[in-house]
């Protein structure tokens, strides 16, 4: 029994890391009822969220980074080694946008705190949150990658 039990922590354990690992798609849903896809690059270990993007010249408009955390909590990020300005996006745990941290001064060593506790965070250019008009307050979800 004691093994069985064991194989199945590890079996549910291997599929959370599969699923919080690598990539994926996320969607915003803004209160208007825009809604806005970003290709993400997963960020859910220490290692991953520590190294974020980096040295990184470039990203994709619709691409990001979505650091994920294991339990809801007050973070801080700064832009040290961080070439691209960014725009930050603190989310709960139901993916509901809370505040956003606009045009991030690459290079920073700047703490940008989140005011309460979350879930997550989203990295997306600078400028696009102002563009797209995204807001507190606006839903983000993970959807499912098609299948090849």
């Amino acid at each position: 029994m004691k093994t069985i039990l064991l194989s199945i922590l590890l079996i549910l354990n291997l599929m959370s890391r599969a699923f919080s690992s690598g990539s994926g798609h996320l969607e915003i849903t803004t209160q208007d009822g825009r809604v806005y896809l970003f290709n993400v690059e997963i960020a859910s270990t220490n290692e991953e969220r520590q190294r974020g993007l980096m040295f990184r010249q470039k990203m994709a408009e619709d691409s990001g980074m979505l650091f994920l955390f294991p339990t809801e909590q007050k973070v801080a990020f700064w832009m040290k080694n961080t070439l691209i300005p960014l725009d930050l996006l603190y989310i709960d745990r139901e993916g509901r946008i809370l505040q956003i941290a606009k045009n991030t001064v690459p290079l920073s060593e700047q703490a940008l705190p989140s005011l309460n506790p979350v879930s997550a965070v989203l990295e997306i250019n600078a400028g696009l949150t102002d563009r797209l008009v995204i807001l507190p307050g606006d839903l983000t979800k993970m959807r499912p990658q098609p299948s090849n």
